[in-house]
């Protein structure tokens, strides 16, 4: 269900919303607030673990942040979507970024788990707006396809499978395969 507004909604009205019913999340599209897609077991299972093999990654150097929104532009309009995972270094943090609230600066990486009812399509859409929005890396996870795809603001996108070491030079040490990262969340290979 979309909150219709007669107009569209600015950040500051958007903000302001009465929380929505239940575990109801929304994010800010087109001047609409939109419903976040509830996550199922496998989501949050790789949720949980690309947040620890991050956490060892970058330890100290950054934050690392699940379902937190974030202001950005999209398509001239004010924008908040609440990525799975956000990362951003510590000499980014904007200075609220101890203060309640969505994260005021875009981050260096975002991460989207695509859920059921979602396509591959929709969330490459959705990772070219975050490069627009200056985000510097957007992975986008395919339970189904057992991939990642990584989103670069300078190159092509480039999808990791099976035993292949996900590398990056924006995250020093970074190494790990994507079957380790289904593995850590105990997804079976059989897993629909």
């Amino acid at each position: 269900m979309i909150l219709q507004a007669k107009n569209q909604l600015t950040l500051e009205e958007f903000l302001n919303l009465p929380p929505g019913e239940g575990d109801i999340t929304y994010e800010l599209v087109d001047g609409q607030a939109i419903p976040k897609m509830s996550p199922k077991k496998f989501h949050s299972k790789l949720t949980r673990a690309l947040l620890n093999l991050i956490e060892q990654c970058c330890e100290g150097k950054g934050e690392v942040c699940p379902e937190l929104a974030v202001a950005l532009t999209r398509q001239g309009q004010d924008w908040m979507p609440i990525p799975d995972i956000l990362y951003i270094y510590n000499e980014r943090l904007p200075p609220d970024w101890y203060q309640e609230g969505a994260c005021s600066v875009p981050p260096d990486l975002v991460i989207e788990i695509i859920s059921p009812g979602q396509t591959f399509g929709q969330m490459a859409a959705k990772a070219k707006d975050y490069l627009d929005a200056k985000v510097l890396r957007v992975w986008v996870v395919d339970s189904k396809a057992r991939s990642i795809t990584v989103f670069y603001l300078d190159a092509a996108p480039q999808t990791y499978m099976g035993e292949e070491l996900l590398t990056d030079s924006l995250f020093e040490g970074l190494a790990f395969s994507v079957e380790q990262v289904f593995q850590k969340a105990k997804i079976p290979l059989d897993a629909k």
